[in-house]
């Protein structure tokens, strides 16, 4: 399958690392423009220096905003004022005694994980119907369906998420304009190497700590490894191109199997 995205733009929150930051490659290498976010200038300009050396002729768009706050969105919108694919990647996680979790804490997880992608949805949505053609995503997570007890905030801020993308889809229905969520399962990204080494012998090679750490620690898996954050791009560019028209609405799983269930 070819997937030509020349001729649109992109804008990745959260991009300056971790799966933000292979989502942004991922579009780069299939020819759109994209806009590289992160709070810092220093961040967002070595990330889009990265981005250059991985993809020769990527082209990027500094976009320095911190996309939780209202006023973030709207200097994230002047930046780029013209979005035809929108990845709503930014989001938060960590774990906490649920009984403890704070009502600060509640409205931070949902201002992150969810506002901030509504409030962009909202201003990028508009345009993309009115020129009959776009592209909006959430960057959901297995634990909105398979909710950790240690992370009910997060698992909480990820369920919205499958609502929000649904509820937005048909909003934008027969406009040409697509919305979906992509839930992503347990995935290697920064620090997660260290996480599994805390729980598995530090002398075993990683591929094989991998795999015993998701046998013991995550065993609902089927692919029985840790998902590479470029196998989470392969869907999300997918879901950018012409040949997903016909997918809208829909909460897409690259979760290696954790989620038991047949459907969604």
């Amino acid at each position: 399958m070819q997937i030509d995205l020349a001729g649109r733009t992109a804008l990745v929150t959260g991009s300056t690392q971790g799966i933000g930051a292979a989502i942004a490659a991922g579009l780069a290498r299939s020819g759109a423009r994209v806009g590289i976010n992160g709070r810092s200038k220093e961040r967002v300009d070595e990330s889009a220096r990265r981005l250059a050396q991985e993809v020769p002729g990527a082209r990027t768009v500094p976009v320095v905003a911190d996309v939780t706050t209202e006023d973030g969105a709207r200097q994230a919108a002047e930046a780029l004022p013209e979005v035809d694919i929108l990845v709503n990647n930014l989001g938060i996680f960590g774990p906490k005694d649920p009984l403890e979790i704070s009502d600060d804490e509640w409205r931070r997880y949902f201002d992150v994980n969810v506002l901030s992608g509504i409030r962009l949805t909202r201003l990028f949505l508009p345009g993309m119907v009115e020129r009959g053609w776009g592209r909006v995503q959430y960057i959901a997570s297995d634990s909105a369906v398979v909710v950790p007890a240690e992370m009910i905030h997060y698992g909480m801020s990820k369920t919205a998420l499958l609502s929000v993308s649904r509820g937005f889809a048909k909003q934008a229905a027969g406009s040409g304009v697509t919305v979906n969520s992509v839930m992503a399962g347990p995935t290697h990204t920064g620090g997660v190497e260290d996480f599994v080494y805390e729980l598995v012998d530090r002398d075993v090679p990683w591929e094989d700590a991998q795999r015993r750490f998701m046998r013991e620690h995550r065993p609902q898996s089927l692919l029985q490894r840790l998902i590479e954050p470029e196998e989470i791009t392969n869907m999300v560019v997918y879901l950018s191109s012409e040949q997903a028209s016909a997918t809208t609405g829909g909460a897409l799983r690259v979760d290696g199997g954790y989620v038991d269930s047949i459907l969604p």
